[in-house]
């Protein structure tokens, strides 16, 4: 008996791959949507997963003073590198009108008598202080604005302290080094990602959107296997294999093999457009693990393929034409995805919607790889993302085969 239903599901392989291969389009759309994604995205988001990266709005400096203390604070801007300089100016007037024209959205005026009046902002000779001018476009994003008021105010205090020890120093007789305004001082913070076995630098972009990219890839199987399932019973294909007496779980299962053979050649496809072609367009390669990590990815792969595949085949029996297999199954991966950290990564997400991605299947398979590629876990850090993915795999096939009995 055993034999003849391993005969049979051979027979219903052979079948689905046949169908799938004859679905061109369909292939083409699982495989080079996924690895458009991955290159678009990763090379839009390359800066904000880079440390110290440049953010892309540019201010220029009026300096009215030409002092160490206003020559250094320009100094300290551009190693902060937060923001992009343009030029330094003499000119007040003239940087108001550049961003009022777009060219420039800031421009920090630094009034005459700065570096004399740096240690005394109230004015104790009973003139006024005049503060630093910041001049805004007003298009421009207030939490950007905000940052940059941040920036310079962080330097001032680093200004001010140098110049009060270097004042105490020579009151005190200790030694002094000079113009302490001008000194260049180390980084005092180096950022280290904290990984099982060693300590690198945080993660890049790429090795944070191949493999969320790659498990959105995956549950997209729902749309060919929905429409091949759809077609196949308005066709009469199922009604004829029920006739033959074969139990309708022994069709999903002859459903299950070449999808996830494909879901692994997405896999596959996916690392390798992360290792050599994001490169070419100016981007980090992705890390690839090896030894028990690479076979940990898989085991995940292999996980997130069943999951994909149990929904596809739930929302198939579900629905009764290709267009609404199509709109529940895109609607419901897109939503899946956007809540568990493809398109926007998690820890950008309110603690609301953090909690609220634990609810996601991709968040699972996307936490579980990232587990094994940025903090080099093992197999008991990964195992709560496996056996959610399992049970949600199983649960789908169960409630498959619950729906297609009923509705027979």
């Amino acid at each position: 008996m055993q034999r003849v239903h391993l005969v049979r599901l051979t027979a219903l392989w052979q079948k689905e791959t046949l169908a799938l291969l004859r679905d061109r389009h369909g292939l083409i759309a699982l495989f080079l949507m996924p690895a458009i994604f991955i290159v678009v995205m990763t090379m839009a988001l390359h800066d904000a997963f880079m440390p110290g990266a440049a953010i892309d709005v540019a201010y220029a400096v009026v300096d009215l003073d030409d002092s160490p203390a206003s020559r250094a604070l320009v100094a300290r801007l551009d190693k902060a590198g937060s923001f992009r300089r343009i030029a330094t100016e003499r000119d007040a007037e003239l940087a108001r009108q550049q961003v009022r024209a777009g060219r420039q959205a800031l421009a920090l005026v630094v009034p005459a008598g700065f570096g004399e009046r740096l240690l005394a902002p109230g004015g104790i000779d009973g003139k006024p202080t005049a503060p630093l001018q910041l001049l805004v476009d007003p298009v421009l994003n207030p939490a950007l604005q905000l940052a940059f008021r941040t920036q310079v105010s962080a330097v001032l205090g680093t200004l001010r302290a140098d110049e009060l020890s270097q004042r105490a120093g020579q009151l005190f007789g200790l030694p002094t080094a000079g113009q302490p305004v001008e000194r260049a001082w180390p980084d005092d913070i180096v950022s280290v990602a904290v990984q099982n076995e060693r300590n690198v630098r945080p993660p890049s972009s790429v090795q944070q959107n191949v493999p969320a990219w790659l498990v959105f890839a995956m549950f997209f199987v729902v749309i060919p296997i929905a429409s091949i399932f759809i077609v196949e019973r308005q066709q009469g294909t199922l009604q004829r294999l029920r006739a033959l007496g074969l139990p309708f779980g022994l069709v999903l299962l002859g459903k299950l093999l070449p999808f996830f053979v494909v879901n692994q050649l997405q896999a596959v496809l996916m690392v390798l457009i992360g290792r050599y072609v994001v490169p070419l367009f100016g981007g980090e390669a992705l890390h690839i693990p090896d030894g028990g990590a690479l076979a940990l990815a898989w085991l995940l792969c292999a996980a997130v393929s069943l999951a994909a595949i149990g929904w596809a085949l739930l929302v198939a029996t579900l629905t009764r034409t290709p267009q609404q297999a199509t709109v529940v199954g895109g609607v419901g991966n897109i939503l899946m995805g956007a809540i568990g950290g493809v398109m926007v990564p998690k820890f950008m997400m309110p603690a609301a919607m953090q909690q609220l991605a634990a609810l996601s299947p991709m968040a699972w398979g996307l936490d579980g790889l990232h587990t094994v590629v940025l903090r080099h876990g093992g197999i008991a850090e990964i195992a709560g993302q496996l056996g959610l993915l399992f049970a949600f795999a199983g649960g789908t096939l169960l409630l498959a085969v619950l729906v297609s009995r009923k509705s027979a």
